[in-house]
């Protein structure tokens, strides 16, 4: 294992909204309670409209109430989106745990991830003008657009670096989380905030995913706490989760002065893509980025010792990415399931996951994985329906997306 030295880069400080809680600790303590929040969503724009005249029943995680921090102006929450909100209130979690007022504005960046984030908010909004389309709002030329998060983030926080979106379908938490590793990495920034932004589905979505066989089906209709089933037997597709969670990374030798005690290290990361538009995911992509991440960590297999997958309930997702950690050797590391407890984020997912994992670090315990009662390989070492105590070390974190996109990233407890 390599030498650790204060050009390591490291989490300071981060924020989390779920469907479970908002902020850090109820989060981390909903986790290892193995606490969920699915039902059939009730969210305006997540069934079909009366006017169809059909019914959906799409079952989800929604968050039961979003608390925006008082510094935040009213003027600010004029005309934003709900996606837009949750970003602010995880945000200011993360401003505030890594102490960002005593840093230089113009050496912060932040890092957007995800793309048509918004679209249960257009839907809405298109409803609401239909008939007088000269009345929409005309603030909406900019807030349809994924950069007017980026914006107010800055107009919020004193944000003066770089600011930027980026898409990367369910891997564009994780993605953000890596540009702005690459961005400290360079000097071209001190400090940079890696957002994975809440996916705000309409019943448009929710029906493509149906039909695409992505989301689960009804096979658990009348039971939705047992429909999502990540490397069950039984698991058929994923369900929907509202999530949103920040990190801020930063040169090891930055926050000195600051006075405050990194979440972890991030030791190494990769981001390959399979050439493919598809959504069917790539054995060979997996491996790849799994093998680079370790080999840029300079950790062997054995080093590892939890994994956070990617694992959707998917049914080819799951069996290509336990091949894929089976190939690299990668069977005695703990491994749980985050979505079966907090559901899928999409593109929120990587660094919700991220964050999930910190957590569990700081926590020394591993939370439970929900409805994994029959794995479909028993050769790993999973966490089933309890929490275990376990102090990790290192741990791999596994994204992946739409298009053929596959990330990996190494953490290692800062000592």
């Amino acid at each position: 294992m390599k030498n650790c030295s204060q050009e390591s880069l490291i989490i300071t400080g981060v924020g989390i909204t779920t469907a479970v809680g908002q902020g850090k600790q109820a989060v981390s303590d909903a986790l290892i309670a193995g606490k969920h929040n699915f039902a059939v969503m009730k969210r305006a724009g997540r069934q079909y409209p009366s006017s169809t005249k059909q019914t959906s029943q799409f079952i989800g995680a929604e968050i039961d109430a979003l608390s925006i921090p008082e510094h935040v102006s009213k003027f600010s929450l004029r005309n934003i989106s709900y996606s837009a909100q949750a970003v602010l209130a995880t945000l200011s979690e993360a401003w505030h745990d890594a102490q960002l007022d005593k840093v230089d504005p113009h050496r912060i960046g932040i890092i957007v991830g995800g793309s048509n984030i918004q679209q249960r908010e257009h839907v809405l909004m298109q409803d609401t003008y239909r008939d007088k389309v000269p009345f929409v709002r005309p603030t909406y030329a900019m807030s349809y657009m994924d950069s007017d998060i980026c914006g107010l983030c800055t107009e919020v926080f004193p944000i003066k670096g770089l600011a930027y979106s980026l898409g990367g379908a369910s891997a564009s938490g994780q993605l953000a989380v890596i540009q702005a590793l690459e961005a400290v990495k360079s000097g071209q920034l001190d400090v940079c905030i890696a957002v994975g932004a809440l996916m705000d589905l309409s019943y448009w979505e929710c029906q493509a995913f149906r039909s695409l066989g992505a989301m689960g089906s009804d096979m658990f209709a009348d039971q939705p706490e047992l429909a999502l089933r990540p490397f069950d037997q039984q698991h058929n597709g994923f369900l929907f989760g509202e999530s949103c969670a920040v990190v801020v990374i930063e040169k090891d030798k930055v926050h000195r002065d600051r006075h405050i005690t990194p979440y972890g290290r991030v030791a190494g990361w990769s981001h390959a893509v399979d050439g493919n538009r598809n959504p069917n995911p790539s054995y060979e992509g997996e491996v790849k980025v799994i093998q680079e991440a370790l080999k840029r960590a300079d950790l062997s297999a054995r080093d590892i010792d939890y994994v956070n997958p990617h694992g959707t309930g998917s049914i080819v997702g799951d069996e290509t990415e336990l091949r894929a950690l089976s190939h690299c050797q990668l069977e005695h590391a703990h491994i749980n399931t985050t979505k079966s407890l907090l559901g899928h984020g999409l593109s929120a997912a990587g660094t919700t996951e991220l964050v999930a994992t910190l957590l569990q670090m700081s926590a020394a315990k591993l939370h439970p994985s929900r409805n994994l009662d029959e794995p479909i390989s028993e050769s790993f070492n999973w966490v089933r329906a309890q929490s275990v105590s376990h102090q990790i070390k290192n741990a791999l974190k596994m994204s992946m997306g739409f298009g053929g996109l596959n990330t990996a990233v190494c953490l290692q407890a800062y000592n």
